[in-house]
């Protein structure tokens, strides 16, 4: 059986924009990649990131999907950070991420051994200019693995993977998960973010479809953190899809760009977009920061975030499912 669920109480929370500022946006780009979303002003340096028209035009006209500069803006990626990604796959973000750090960051890909390395490195090897200063390191689910040396990683990003992590039907309890948030948690530096984006499934539909659809409950998400050590500070909306009814014959692969079921009801499932997500922002605890009833100096270069969330807030238990 299933352990329960948890989830902090933040129903009452509104997502409200915290500047009337506009969001930067590239005059030579014509994706939606730059388009203003409530609550998250991007960067001008990330949005030149995603506007670079070296991109692969498959990838870019994704960017309406999966709002790149938008997102990475939100968990506050800047270019002097030490950045790694999980299970990047085809590197839909590395042609961002790569580049964006190649200067005065660190990029590393967290991939599978076998021929999920084997694809990765063809990619490595197909633009040096672009890739050159990638590091890998392999990732095996469910193994200690070393992301980078304990404790310099200034920023983790994971886009929709967690149900990878959770495993099959026939894997108990969490599966993998658990020892890839310690993982992280290890090589994050204190005050260090896990920047999460993931299919978001009702926390009403039964917890049993998180292991066959791809679908993974917010609850889960922030209980699998919490376990870990992380706080969550902000979640967004930027990537949600209020078209996705989140109940498809083969769950998040039967919508684009997967279109599991080929042809069949395709023009319906193009309609829909590509799936709901949740985007959390966690920091691992800095034992260093002010204590609390403390007023630390407002950092001017900090981001801004959609949601801020109280540090303090102990976890709800949630019926069972």
């Amino acid at each position: 059986m299933r352990r329960a669920l948890y989830a902090l109480p933040l129903i009452a929370l509104a997502f409200a924009p915290l500047s009337a500022k506009t969001p930067v946006k590239s005059a030579t780009h014509k994706t939606t990649a730059t388009t203003p979303r409530p609550g998250i002003e991007v960067s001008p340096d990330i949005a030149a990131a995603v506007a670079d028209p070296a991109r692969k035009p498959e990838n870019s006209a994704r960017d309406k999907y999966r709002h790149p500069a938008q997102t990475l803006s939100f968990f506050g990626l800047k270019p002097d950070m030490t950045v790694v990604e999980m299970l990047p796959s085809g590197g839909w973000y590395s042609e961002i991420l790569a580049p964006y750090l190649a200067a005065a960051g660190h990029y590393v890909a967290a991939v599978p051994p076998g021929k999920s390395t084997d694809n990765f490195q063809a990619l490595l090897a197909s633009d040096t200019a672009r890739y050159g200063k990638v590091q890998m390191v392999s990732f095996t689910a469910g193994q200690l693995t070393d992301f980078a040396p304990a404790g310099t990683a200034d920023l983790v990003l994971t886009f929709r993977n967690i149900h990878n992590l959770l495993g099959s039907p026939d894997q108990p309890g969490d599966g993998n998960a658990p020892q890839t948030f310690a993982d992280w948690y290890r090589a994050l530096k204190p005050g260090g973010v896990l920047g999460i984006e993931e299919h978001r499934l009702p926390e009403q539909m039964d917890v049993a479809r998180e292991k066959t659809t791809g679908y993974v409950k917010r609850s889960t998400v922030i209980r699998l953190a919490m376990a870990a050590g992380f706080q969550l500070v902000a979640a967004s909306d930027v990537n949600a899809n209020p078209k996705d009814d989140h109940d498809h014959p083969k769950g998040v692969w039967t919508l684009p760009p997967t279109y599991d079921l080929g042809d069949v009801d395709k023009a319906k499932y193009a309609a829909i977009g590509e799936s709901d997500r949740m985007t959390l922002k966690f920091v691992k605890p800095d034992p260093n920061a002010p204590a609390a009833g403390e007023t630390p100096m407002p950092d001017p270069n900090a981001p801004r975030l959609d949601v801020q969330v109280p540090a303090e807030v102990p976890p709800t238990p949630q019926k069972p499912q």
